[in-house]
């Protein structure tokens, strides 16, 4: 591992100071960060640890209902916290799905926003990533690995987004609150990661120094909570990445869809919401078809590369079959398996 300098600023000036320098990296709650410093994937020069700034790891409900959540809020807290669960469940069996137990008590979910693409040539020091050194080409152009996005790709990165949290919030209309040197300012979860285009280095909207320190959950998104899924494909039903992932989230009135809500994980560099899906199940009845239907619309401009085609028809498939569950009805108890296709009974009678 490379030599770093290390400061841990008592408050959110001084860390936003220390971490406008060159070379510098915040530290939460260090479950990517660490491990990519351990392969030399990633080589901070300063680590700047932010867990001791104050107010960060509480969240407070809202005077409107909605909610916002401190940037060092711990995964496993907020995703067991009962009336969170309640209010947005598809929230929590995303954040129940990832990782493990251990990861999800240290894990943060600012943290979890900023976490680094589990792509292997990126992970690897030795091999040609763009993502890791602009101009160096990418490695995993032409080969055949089933785990590369099907939109929003480029030739300079098809490298997707690990998070099955931000599918949630991209769903529910999540905000995103951060500080800099120019002051604070908010950007909604949609914008806050960036496709690769040519420059696939820089992975989010933030500027140097700036750093997450809330999430704020809209009192709107509320009105999902009785019909409100998350479901993830992978390739083992814990501690995995998603091949595939979809929130779904319906708001039905009289028999018909009032209003929809539907994002992927696993197909791109960012969480893709699918807004054409959403005005397509519009005034629809809840059904199979308007389902496939609306979910096939959401792949519409999918490519694939060497090896994961595959991945188009399942994510269809894996979306319709969120909307399906999710038209069925929130369940009074979180699944044994949270967010998985092999959805077992609630955990408690």
């Amino acid at each position: 591992m490379k030599s770093f300098d290390y400061l841990r600023p008592e408050t959110l000036a001084d860390a936003i100071a220390a971490g406008g320098a060159p070379g510098a990296a915040y530290l939460a709650g260090g479950t990517n960060l660490v491990d990519l410093m351990k392969t030399g994937a990633a080589v901070p020069d300063r680590i700047v640890d932010i867990t001791r700034l104050p107010g960060l790891d509480r969240w407070e409900w809202l005077d409107d209902g909605g909610l916002r959540i401190g940037a060092l809020v711990r995964n496993s807290d907020l995703a067991h916290d009962v009336d969170v669960a309640q209010t947005f469940p598809a929230m929590a069996e995303a954040l129940l799905s990832g990782a493990s137990g251990q990861l999800r008590n240290a894990a943060t979910v600012g943290g979890n926003l900023m976490q680094a693409t589990r792509c292997p040539f990126f992970a690897d020091p030795t091999s040609s990533c763009n993502r890791r050194e602009a101009g160096s080409g990418c490695a995993a152009q032409g080969l055949s690995a089933r785990a590369f996005a099907v939109l929003g790709a480029s030739e300079a990165c098809i490298a997707t987004h690990p998070s099955d949290f931000c599918v949630a919030l991209a769903a529910l209309g999540a905000m995103v609150e951060v500080a800099g040197p120019d002051g604070t300012r908010a950007v909604a979860l949609t914008d806050f990661h960036r496709l690769p285009g040519a420059a696939p280095q820089t992975t989010t909207v933030l500027k140097p120094g700036e750093l997450v320190t809330a999430i704020t959950l809209p009192a709107a998104a509320a009105g999902f909570r009785r019909h409100a899924r998350y479901l993830k494909l992978r390739d083992r039903t814990s501690f995995a990445f998603a091949l595939v992932s979809a929130a779904a989230m319906l708001r039905i009135e009289d028999g018909i869809i009032a209003e929809a809500r539907l994002a992927f994980g696993g197909v791109a560099a960012k969480p893709w919401r699918a807004l054409d899906a959403e005005a397509a199940l519009k005034g629809a009845r809840p059904d199979a078809d308007a389902f496939a239907t609306a979910a096939a619309r959401a792949l519409e401009g999918a490519a694939a590369t060497a090896g994961n085609g595959f991945k188009i028809p399942l994510a269809a498939r894996i979306g319709a079959r969120a909307l399906t569950l999710a038209a069925a009805g929130t369940p009074a108890e979180m699944p044994v398996l949270p967010g998985s296709v092999h959805l077992g009974e609630p955990a408690h009678a």
